[in-house]
Order: C-alpha cells, then sequence, then structure tokens
C-alpha cells in the first residue's frame, strides 16, 4: 500500500483511473479538515476512530511530531532567557552558603585541640 501512495503522488490521475486505481484522499478534501481565515489548518481527526486511509496516522504522527519539536525549541528559548537571571542567581546563593560556612567556621575551630596547648 505504501508503495502505492507513492506512485499515486508521482504519476497523473488518470494513468491510475484506467487501471481501476483510486487515489489517496488530501487533507483538504476530507471533512475533518478545518483551514480559517488566517490559512492556519486544523485537524479534527483522531488517530483512534477516525483514520481513513494509513497515510493520514503517518501524517498525523507527523504534525504530532512537528508540534512536540516546535514546543521543545520554545521551552529552550525562554530557558535561555532565563540563563543570565539563573547565573546571577546561583552565584548569589553561593556567596551566601560560604559566608554561612564562614561564620560558623569558629564553632569547629574552637573544638579541635591544638599541639601547642599542655593541658
Amino acid at each position: 500500500m505504501r508503495k502505492l501512495s507513492n506512485l499515486v503522488t508521482n504519476f497523473p490521475c488518470k494513468f491510475f483511473f484506467r487501471l481501476g486505481v483510486q487515489t489517496m484522499i488530501q487533507c483538504q478534501d476530507c471533512e475533518y479538515y478545518k483551514q480559517d481565515e488566517h490559512g492556519r489548518r486544523t485537524f479534527s481527526c483522531d488517530p483512534f476512530t477516525s483514520v481513513k486511509e494509513p497515510e493520514c496516522l503517518q501524517k498525523w504522527q507527523i504534525l504530532r511530531l512537528d508540534f512536540l519539536v516546535s514546543q521543545y525549541q520554545s521551552m529552550l528559548t525562554s530557558q535561555q532567557k532565563m540563563a543570565p537571571m539563573q547565573d546571577k542567581l546561583f552565584k548569589y546563593i553561593k556567596r551566601e552558603m560560604d559566608d554561612l560556612d564562614e561564620s560558623d567556621r569558629w564553632k569547629i575551630e574552637d573544638d579541635e585541640p591544638d599541639e601547642n596547648d599542655i593541658c
């Protein structure tokens, strides 16, 4: 079926109608396809209930993959915007932690016996 669909898209439709083979329906001809006035395409098809042809499932998977990639790219963009602020925050926290360690160091130093002290 996959090879046939590749042939259908590459050869004229008249040739296949003479052979008795129907061509795959295009998304714009499907009842689950809508296009708004801004040119955005929306697909209301469900891969579990409304798959008309095997290629529809492949197209649906490509759309979902494209959506995941775009969401990942937007997440990376937002992380890149936050990176300078995160660096400043980490430096501030590290400085505060070092100050706390420095202020508590006197407790640790007195607990250790000195070699010069004779008791």
